[in-house]
């Protein structure tokens, strides 16, 4: 792939971020140095200069900084790539995963390059800002996702619809065109949605992700998975519209979760065959369902006798289809709780006395060995043997430990935790470094005052630990993705789920499943040290470059030295960027580098070679 520069230059509506300061002379920044060193001795870190910008966005500059941060210059800089790039996935591209075999979908699984690319993904011509949240739950500009197909091809459905240079999402769905709301209405007649006890849900093959768009509004935080489609761009939709959602898809590899984490799963005509391949899918849904957890199954094959002829299939065939989910329902000690009308709801079992006793529940289905641990979810295989629960004492008690009902879950003690399950990390610790992370916002908020405003909705955490990031931002209209690195010291993610919060696995020396232009903003706490040696951190950049929307800010902590190093890389990104203090004061050796990605896109007509 040869890498071609593309350019364009931001449009009156868009801002420059901040402006850069310059100086003529070094005597001029000797002046400032000088200038900079006293008057840190008095503000210990205060601000010093505030930046204006066209769209009011404003950035403080500590005083304290070390004029040779700002000054450092590129090793290299980074050519734009041509307009083919501008929703370029690397690991799911759909032109080299025709390669990999379509049994069991495996070719629309993770498949990364040997070598990633060494350019800058553009944004498509005319690409805006999204609306703010909650607007953009309803709509999205058409020209960051120029893609009209679903708007034919859903259109009886009411996935969608085109209204001139925009987008309208009328929160349908494929088992529920009369919308979203009104079936999640019939689901909460079958189960509690408001008392809390459901908080964390994941919606397999969501299409627009409306389930879950609804469910937010009642405090459920779903997060929505598809395959990368070859035009459709289902999660990138979603994306545009606020929404949590991931590539993905059940194939061979488990899910980048841990065990045990979400409330409820659903899916709704999601198309996945559940009862083939003894039932692997369904019991790698049965590993992330929380005990007492509930799937929810609408469309075909359920109430098949009312919507056979529709479907266009007999009525033998989905009756067997049936059937044999209920068995494999079964062979999970699932209990089914209710059907009624197209709605049909199962619940994991608290524990797994019963299912153990009565094993001719699970003939057909042996529990998986002491060594194969349920949390282990990076290109790891997925099983039909049945995810062990932690062992309890008695029948009413739940295995891993109760987790409170939202919000009160979110400052809560999660049971991984208290139960001495994830190794050097207590409630004490946990407790202070819930109170660090409210006062490290806290002090973000004052460098970039636009952090908790709305004009930031899709976060990501890319060294989350106990989701601290996350949980100081929860009153804030934003969702955060909290990543937990495979090469992280402890796996901490199960705790991020029992606070409510979502996340996934991941190897920072990859590319992430997700579309370009995915976050508004993006948070690296010591990632490049702890990336540092491993893997080339200017493809982390790169990355970083890729999923940030033009005009989105990265927030980097690190050790000052680390940091040095990582300025001098993004100068060549078309980064704003701006080194400050550490919230105790310029002593410390940890300090944060602000950074704002410039506005460019794709030139309006695509006459670049590839």
């Amino acid at each position: 792939m040869a890498n071609t520069a593309s350019s364009s230059s931001s449009s009156s509506p868009h801002c420059t971020i901040f402006k850069v300061i310059k100086t003529p002379t070094c005597i001029l920044i000797l002046l400032l140095c000088i200038a900079s060193y006293f008057l840190a001795a008095y503000h210990q870190g205060a601000p010093l200069i505030t930046t204006a910008t066209t769209a009011a966005l404003s950035f403080s500059l500590s005083a304290s900084a070390p004029c040779n941060h700002l000054t450092a210059e590129s090793s290299k800089i980074f050519s734009r790539c041509s307009v083919n790039f501008s929703e370029y996935t690397p690991c799911e591209d759909p032109h080299r995963s025709l390669g990999y075999t379509r049994d069991r979908m495996i070719y629309r699984e993770r498949h990364c390059p040997e070598k990633p690319l060494k350019c800058r993904i553009p944004a498509p011509h005319g690409y805006r800002n999204p609306f703010p949240w909650p607007a953009s739950r309803d709509r999205a500009w058409f020209a960051n996702v120029p893609h009209r197909e679903l708007t034919v091809e859903k259109a009886v459905q009411n996935w969608i619809r085109s209204d001139g240079e925009r987008f309208v999402f009328p929160g349908g769905g494929t088992t529920f065109p009369n919308g979203a709301d009104v079936y999640i209405e019939d689901i909460g007649k079958l189960i509690n949605l408001k008392d809390g006890s459901i908080r964390t849900a994941l919606d397999t093959g969501c299409g627009v992700a409306s389930w879950g768009a609804y469910l937010l509004s009642r405090n459920i935080l779903t997060l929505s998975i598809a395959p990368r489609d070859t035009h459709e761009a289902q999660v990138q939709f979603a994306l545009e519209r606020g929404v949590p959602a991931l590539i993905g898809i059940l194939a061979s590899k488990r899910l980048p979760f841990p065990a045990r984490a979400f409330d409820m799963s659903h899916c709704s005509r999601c198309l996945i065959p559940w009862a083939k391949h003894d039932g692997i899918f369904l019991n790698e849904v049965d590993r992330v369902l929380r005990p007492g957890g509930y799937w929810i199954l609408s469309g075909p094959p359920i109430n098949w006798k009312k919507y056979w002829e529709g479907w266009k299939r007999s009525k033998k065939d989905l009756n067997q289809e049936q059937t044999e989910i209920e068995e494999l329902a079964k062979s999970l000690c699932w209990n089914k709780l209710v059907e009624k009308d197209d709605i049909a709801i199962w619940q994991k079992p608290k524990n797994h006395l019963d299912c153990k006793v009565n094993r001719n529940l699970t003939q057909n289905r042996s529990f998986c060995n002491a060594q194969d641990d349920p949390d282990n979810a990076w290109y790891t295989e997925m099983k039909t043997c049945l995810s062990p629960v932690p062992e309890v004492s008695n029948k009413k008690e739940t295995a891993g430990g109760v987790v409170d009902n939202w919000p009160k879950r979110l400052k809560s003690t999660p049971p991984r935790i208290y139960k001495g399950t994830i190794e050097g990390v207590t409630s004490e610790t946990y407790s202070k470094n819930y109170e660090l992370w409210k006062k490290r916002v806290s002090y973000y908020k004052t460098v970039n005052k636009l952090l908790g405003t709305g004009r930031y909705r899709n976060l990501l955490d890319m060294n989350a630990y106990l989701g601290g990031f996350a949980a100081a931002l929860i009153d804030d209209p934003v969702w955060v993705m909290n990543v937990v690195p495979v090469q992280a010291k402890v796996n901490t993610l199960g705790a991020i789920y029992e606070r409510g919060l979502i996340g996934i696995y991941h190897d920072w020396c990859e590319a992430t499943s997700t579309y370009p232009r995915t976050y508004d903003l993006i948070h690296a706490d010591s990632v490049f040290s702890l990336y540092n040696n491993r893997c080339e951190l200017e493809d982390i950049l790169l990355e970083m470059d890729r999923i940030l929307r033009p005009e989105g800010c990265v927030i980097i902590r690190d050790d000052v030295d680390i940091l040095v190093k990582v300025k001098r890389i993004i100068n060549g990104l078309e980064w704003d960027s701006i080194i400050v203090d550490h919230e105790d004061g310029h002593l410390e050796r940890e300090k944060l580098l602000f950074v704002v990605k410039k506005y460019w896109t794709a030139p309006p007509t695509s006459d670049n070679t590839n």
